[in-house]
């Protein structure tokens, strides 16, 4: 990326005008690309270890393990890196070639010791993409128009993991595992090659990291901001959504392999391809909702809501076609946290300067509760059995929805109606 990054110039949002075709393409672009490259390779790996170099299930647990515990440590720094950098475009481009380099290295070298470099290399990586991407769009086209902007970037980002994860499975069943690899090192050449149509002229870089456009003023302390109730009730809030959530659909491929056996991974499959077509619709749902005048609350509510209601199916039923038909379910109460999280971070932190810090917060709050999901959930199973751990899930998903309805206030401005969308 060239110096032109550093530039700040007039933002959209002041000026009245939209992002040129170029910035838009290129944004859209990269969102496509980015979707193979930010989920890595992904369950894939553990096929590859397996198969093609004989790994046992414990050492492989551990180079699987090492991505998502370098991804929790790197949020917050990634976040303050990304509110602090003019450099957002060469952020995303760097880390989208690390993830290549650490593909490359996977099947080049053996030995543990290249694939728990990797995967670090990967978890940090995936760190930093999702906020500097963020910042670019809010950069680019301002806050009011930034729910029609994110629920762009969901929809195609979940039509690039479909378009990628069909891509994969063409690969590996006809080419071989090692193809899998190349396919997300092209994806990120591609991507970084999207990035540069975005227009560094574009992004206003205060608007980008959650300051407002005409002030000059750094950016608020952290314990001002973590000072705020409603920044906690947000993070609390994130923790017991995946804490009731993050299980549901490991313990029902255990449930298949059971009682359906040799089904799991086909099933599994699907699982993720359906959820994925439906986040799609889903983030465009969203965005017109937003646009239309509706608050984040309620829709966020409703994300909320279908989680009891999996928890009872998966519970009650174990048929592969079941298990497909509930995923839709998870379809779309993801669908609506990927957008209307980041919508609600742009809100809280509105004026502070600490946009991308409360993002790496929020990825954080992910990582926690997903991993006390499965913790808790896993021992639930072991000592009463799978329908007790649905259940349980069940209960705390009813506490977080009981929650976040009593105590998380609504973060739209009011007049922001009629002002979100961005157009198609």
């Amino acid at each position: 990326m060239s110096n032109s990054d550093t530039a700040s110039g007039p933002a959209p949002m002041t000026t009245g005008k939209g992002p040129s075709a170029s910035s838009v393409t290129g944004l859209d672009a990269t969102n496509f690309f980015l979707a193979d490259v930010q989920d890595g390779v992904g369950p894939y790996l553990t096929v590859y270890l397996a198969s093609a170099r004989h790994w046992q299930a414990g050492p492989i647990g551990v180079a699987m393990a090492m991505t998502g515990l370098a991804t929790a440590l790197c949020q917050i720094p990634a976040g303050l890196l990304v509110d602090s950098t003019r450099y957002k475009r060469a952020l995303v481009a760097v880390s989208a070639l690390i993830t290549a380099l650490a593909c490359i290295l996977i099947i080049a070298l053996p030995g543990m010791a290249p694939v728990i470099a990797a995967q670090i290399m990967m978890g940090a990586a995936a760190a930093v993409i999702p906020p500097a991407l963020a910042a670019i769009s809010l950069g680019l086209v301002g806050r009011r128009r930034l729910p029609g902007r994110i629920s762009r970037n969901q929809g195609i980002n979940h039509f690039g993991s479909f378009a990628s994860a069909a891509l994969a499975g063409l690969c590996g069943q006809y080419w071989g595992l090692n193809w899998i690899f190349y396919l997300v090192c092209g994806s990120a050449i591609a991507s970084a090659v999207a990035l540069l149509l975005i227009r560094p002229k574009e992004i206003d870089q205060k608007v980008a990291r959650g300051s407002e456009d005409e002030s000059n003023d750094p950016p608020v302390a952290l314990d001002a901001l973590l000072g705020r109730r409603p920044v906690w009730v947000f993070l609390c809030a994130i923790v017991l959504f995946h804490l009731g959530n993050a299980a549901m659909l490991p313990f029902a491929g255990q449930v298949m392999a059971k009682s359906h056996p040799g089904s799991e991974t086909v099933t599994l499959s699907a699982c993720v391809i359906v959820a994925q077509f439906v986040m799609m619709l889903v983030a465009w749902a969203v965005g017109r909702a937003m646009a239309g005048g509706i608050g984040r609350k309620p829709i966020f509510l409703l994300a909320y809501a279908i989680l009891p209601i999996r928890g009872l199916l998966f519970s009650w039923f174990d048929a592969p076609t079941a298990i497909i038909a509930i995923q839709v379910l998870d379809g779309i109460a993801a669908g609506i946290f990927g957008v209307i999280a980041i919508i609600i971070a742009a809100d809280l932190t509105h004026g502070t300067g600490r946009f991308n810090f409360l993002q790496g917060m929020v990825a954080l709050s992910v990582g926690i509760g997903g991993a006390l999901s499965n913790l808790l959930g896993g021992y639930v199973v072991q000592l009463e059995g799978y329908r007790a751990g649905f259940l349980s899930l069940t209960v705390i998903a009813v506490l977080a929805l009981l929650f976040f309805l009593t105590l998380m206030p609504e973060t739209r401005d009011p007049d922001e109606q009629g002002r979100s969308a961005v157009p198609a």
